[in-house]
This record gives C-alpha cells, sequence and structure tokens, in this order.
C-alpha cells in the first residue's frame, strides 16, 4: 500500500504500520511516498523522531496524539433515502445550529440524530452542526480542533457523521458544518513539524497566521481545500459555514475564498446538487458574498452580526461593549438593519474608534444570517447567560419574518433555562490552568469575581450547559415552542415573508415607547419592548404573543396582522 506525506523541510522521513518503520522516498514538492504493508494504525517519523498523526488523517482513534488509521469512504453503506438525496438551497431556509456534545446527554452523533424528529416539526430546514474536528479530551466547542480531515471520536468518529448525515436526509434536512481554517487549537497541533504551515508574516488573535500566501502556501491552501471538499463530498454535507474569515490573511491576487468558493461550485455540477458555503466575518464587507465574476469571492451567505446586536439591544437594554452604538436608540438601529442589512455601512463605530463597512446590496438580504442567539454570542458571555423565553417571544418575529435568512441556535424554540458556557477537557495540566486562569482574567475587567465565572475544565460546566429536553413539554416553554414553530410555519406560507429584497422592508417606530412595526408585503409584525400599551396596526390578527386586544398590544407583546387575512 501506497503511504505518502508533504514534509518539505525533512531530511528522512518513515511511515510507521502497526509499530514498524518504513523508509519513503522524496518527491517533486517536498512530497514523500513509500510502499508498506495494509496495516491498521500508521504515522510519520521525521528525521528519526517519533511516530506523528498523518496531516491528512481520516481518523484519529487515540485522540490528536495518537497514530492516524485510514478510512475507505467508498465502504459505507448510505441508505436509500439519502442515495436519493439531492439537496436544498440556502436561499428561503431556516438553519439551526447545534452542539453534538451539548445537544444531548449521550453527546454523540446517535444520540442527536435521535432528536432530529423535533426539528422537522419544528420546520427548519438545516442543521448546522459546530466543528466536530478532533480536540483534546472529550468535552469542547470544537474551535480548538485539529486534524482537519477528521472526525471527534467520542462523538462517533467518521461512521457517526455519516450516519447522522444519512438520518438528517432521510428526514429531509440538510446538514452544514462549521469548519475552522484561520487557526488549530493549541494542544494537539503537529503541522508545523511537518513543513510551513504557518507564517510569522500575519499575526492573528491565535498567534502566527495560516500561510496563505508566503513561500510553501500552494500546498497549505490545497491542504485546506479539499479538507473542505472532503466534508461536502465523503459526508455529503451539504454546506459549510467557515470560521471568522477576516482571520484568513491573504495577500494573494486570488483570494483563498475564491479559490474555495470555485472549486465547491465544481464540486456542486459534479454531485448534481446545490452545495454552499456561509461565511462569519466583522467586516461588513458586500466582497465575501458578491459574485466572483464582479470581483467578490462568491461565498452564497455570511452572518450578521450587526442584526443580532439590534435585537439583543432592544430585547435586554444592554449597551455596554460592541452594544453601544445600537442600544443608544436599539428601534432607530433595528429599522436601519432590517432596511440596509448592515447597521455600520460605512458609519462611525464608537467601538472601534472609526468608520466602519459599506453598503449592503440591497435586493439580495437573503445572503446575510440572521439570528437572535449563536454559541459566540451566548458562550462568550461571563456565565452563558441566555436570552429568557419572554425576550424570546418578542425576536423570534423578527428573526422569523425578516428579509435575512434566519437561524436558530439550540434550544432556542422552547427558551432553554440551560446557560450554554465555555467549557474544555484540556489534558495539558499547564494549557488547564492557562485556559482558566485567562477566562476569569478576561471578565473581571467588567466586574466579575473568579468565583462567578465558570471554571471551563470543570465537568459540571458542561453537564450545566447541557439542554433538558424535559422542558418542551411544560409551561412556557411549551407555549414559546409552539409560537416558534407557527411563526415558521407562516414564513414557509407566505412569498412576502421570505422576499430578500430590502427595498420592500418598511418600519415604522416609537423610539421613546420601543415599540416597532416591521411591514412586510400584508402582513404588520409589531413589537412593543415597551411597558407600555400600543396601537394594534391595522388588518386581522394572524399570530400574536401576550396582551392583544381589540386595538391595542400590551407592553412586552407582539402581533402579526394582516390586511387582506381572512378566516
Amino acid at each position: 500500500m501506497e503511504y505518502q506525506v508533504w514534509a518539505p523541510s525533512a531530511g528522512r522521513v518513515d511511515v510507521e504500520v502497526d509499530g514498524t518503520a518504513h523508509p519513503m522516498t522524496r518527491g517533486e514538492g517536498g512530497w514523500w511516498r513509500g510502499e508498506a504493508p495494509a496495516g491498521l494504525d500508521y504515522g510519520f517519523r521525521l528525521d528519526g523522531g517519533r511516530a506523528l498523526p498523518d496531516p491528512r488523517s481520516a481518523r484519529q482513534p487515540y485522540g490528536p496524539d495518537g497514530l492516524s488509521r485510514r478510512v475507505d469512504h467508498t465502504a459505507h453503506r448510505w441508505s436509500t433515502s439519502s442515495d436519493s438525496w439531492r439537496g436544498r438551497p440556502l436561499a428561503g431556509s431556516v438553519l439551526y445550529e447545534l452542539h453534538v456534545g451539548t445537544f444531548t446527554e449521550e453527546g454523540t452523533f446517535a444520540a442527536a440524530a435521535q432528536r432530529l424528529r423535533h426539528l422537522v416539526e419544528l420546520g427548519v430546514d438545516f442543521v448546522e452542526l459546530l466543528p466536530v474536528c478532533p480536540f483534546p479530551g472529550r468535552h469542547g466547542w470544537g474551535y480548538d480542533g485539529v486534524a482537519p480531515w477528521a472526525v471527534h471520536e467520542p462523538y462517533g468518529g467518521p461512521d457517526g457523521l455519516k450516519h447522522f448525515v444519512d438520518a438528517a436526509h432521510g428526514l429531509g434536512l440538510g446538514v452544514v458544518l462549521d469548519v475552522v481554517h484561520n487557526h488549530l487549537g493549541p494542544s494537539g497541533n503537529h503541522l508545523p513539524a511537518y513543513g510551513p504551515y504557518f507564517t510569522e508574516r500575519h499575526q492573528t488573535p491565535w498567534g502566527s497566521a495560516v500561510n496563505l500566501d508566503a513561500p510553501g502556501s500552494d500546498e497549505v491552501r490545497a491542504y485546506l481545500r479539499e479538507s473542505a471538499l472532503t466534508w461536502l463530498r465523503d459526508y455529503r454535507i451539504d454546506g459549510l459555514r467557515l470560521d471568522a474569515v477576516h482571520a484568513l490573511v491573504d495577500d494573494r491576487a486570488v483570494h483563498f475564498l475564491e479559490e474555495l468558493s470555485t472549486a465547491v461550485d465544481a464540486l456542486a455540477a459534479s454531485e448534481g446538487r446545490p452545495l454552499f458555503l456561509i461565511g462569519e466575518s466583522d467586516l461588513n464587507n458586500p466582497r465575501h458574498t458578491s459574485p466572483r465574476q464582479a470581483g467578490g469571492y462568491g461565498l452564497t451567505a455570511q452572518w450578521s452580526d450587526d442584526f443580532h446586536h439590534a435585537l439583543h439591544a432592544a430585547a435586554t437594554g444592554e449597551s455596554q461593549g460592541y452594544y453601544a452604538d445600537f442600544g443608544r436608540a436599539p428601534m432607530a438601529a433595528l429599522a436601519r438593519v432590517l432596511t440596509r442589512g448592515w447597521f455600520h455601512d460605512g458609519t462611525w463605530s464608537s467601538f472601534r474608534g472609526r468608520h466602519h463597512g459599506r453598503p449592503f446590496p440591497q435586493a439580495y438580504g437573503h445572503r446575510l444570517l440572521g439570528y437572535a442567539q449563536t454559541h459566540d454570542q451566548v458562550g462568550n458571555r461571563a456565565i452563558g447567560d441566555r436570552l429568557t423565553a419572554r425576550q424570546l417571544a418578542l425576536t423570534a418575529p423578527l428573526v422569523l419574518t425578516a428579509p435575512f435568512t434566519p437561524m436558530l441556535f439550540m434550544g432556542e424554540e422552547w427558551g432553554a433555562s440551560t446557560p450554554w458556557q465555555y467549557f474544555t477537557d484540556h489534558t495539558d495540566p499547564g494549557l488547564a490552568q492557562a485556559v482558566r486562569q485567562g477566562r476569569r482574567r478576561e471578565f473581571a475587567a467588567y466586574g466579575w469575581t473568579a468565583e462567578e465565572v465558570p471554571d471551563p475544565q470543570d465537568p459540571a460546566t458542561v453537564r450545566a450547559s447541557t439542554l433538558d429536553w424535559s422542558e418542551t413539554r411544560t409551561g412556557v416553554h411549551a407555549e414559546l415552542l409552539q409560537w416558534y414553530r407557527e411563526l415558521i410555519r407562516l414564513r414557509k406560507s407566505s412569498p412576502e415573508l421570505t422576499d430578500p429584497d430590502l427595498s420592500r422592508v418598511r418600519v415604522d417606530f416609537d423610539e421613546e415607547a420601543g415599540r416597532l412595526t416591521v411591514h412586510r408585503g400584508r402582513f404588520r409584525i409589531a413589537v412593543n419592548f415597551g411597558e407600555k400599551p400600543a396601537d394594534l396596526p391595522a388588518g386581522e390578527v394572524v399570530l400574536s404573543w401576550g396582551e392583544v386586544s381589540r386595538n391595542w398590544l400590551g407592553p412586552r407583546s407582539c402581533v402579526i396582522t394582516s390586511v387582506t387575512a381572512s378566516r
């Protein structure tokens, strides 16, 4: 069997298979190749060192530091329903962000698959999985992952992911996977031993940048591009969410994102099903989602934190940190985002101390994902606290009737009382202590004591962050779940509510009273964030939450009316 690895700086490379080393021969471009018996576990010894995992390993059965194991993707037996799956477009869909480790008590793909029918009944179209690449220990968010071609073994490994995708497709759900190309975790990352995967030319919040434009970057780009394609091709995933693409520093004429989107479009044509890329970026730059023919990068969509910040400020009254520009006049901020796409489109950002962004093309609202909560916006709070059920009841109609592509965060639909906190399971004691201290130091600046900030390494932190599914059947949680189902059902049955053209959205608001009405075709979505009654918009009541009488809307209530609705 042939083994190969890119190690341009090595003077000697051996492949170790089941404990026996076999010499390899250096070829063109720093690629080494060698023949060895087919075995179970293997790794590469560089210049006589210990065996390291394969950078392109598809399976790490012993974790990020252990030996690799081959995976024959063609051997998996897909179900008939999955074989007939032809995908679905992102536009017009509703996404649901899910962390495998805390979605269920078991924290596995198999257990998550057992809950997929709940999502079908909710009405979502895509499940978006947080990163599933291997990371140290059992528990973690996944953003400290390494081995970007492999699947975290405690979740169920490669076969577990395939069975999950199979189950989702069988129920008519697409699957999106969050991938991290901008950095690798601090533990278990062996890529620097192999070659120039990182460069000192650029620095990011995680240290040296991934090498996208320095010497050796051709192979690094191919490494990341091909890892992305294997998720879409070999695991039959429908789309990728690209983490923090603003940290992909690339000075080459063809940006890596443009190269990746070109490759994904070619694979979609070959596979005969839609495939897409969603970027996370805080640059407010429409270039990310503009067509390549127009000088853009060709991503299908990107997250919109401006919409989140405006919603959060309106629902909570918070105005610290990056909420400052939104919290001064949250109704006006919401109106601006709903009609322009971004709040900062070249305007002054007090948080950044400079002007920020550029205008978004109004005809393409579906290229922005809109949400009231995400793993970032919940988990990066000191204690991982979510919006309350009452607050979500007011933000949900704005998310689910907006001209954007809506996304929910797991448990949001019933107002889960469980927090979602920052948790890790680092096996290196020094790193574990550094993470613990760093987390507490970060929030000490905001007045939190060390005792108040959950210890990321404490197993109690991940247990506290695990969803309690019994809540879906009780009290306000069950009522909120029904509210979400009705809102999604209305969205899907009403073309006006999926119309992405921002120029056709009109918003009236009263800043002092905290009231806002969004006009979407024949629908009027009125939300009263204030403490005093408001006038009911004209038309017949279609859906409502809270106190609604014949002609007035109660405090902290909302209503959707239709000027042409009939009973």
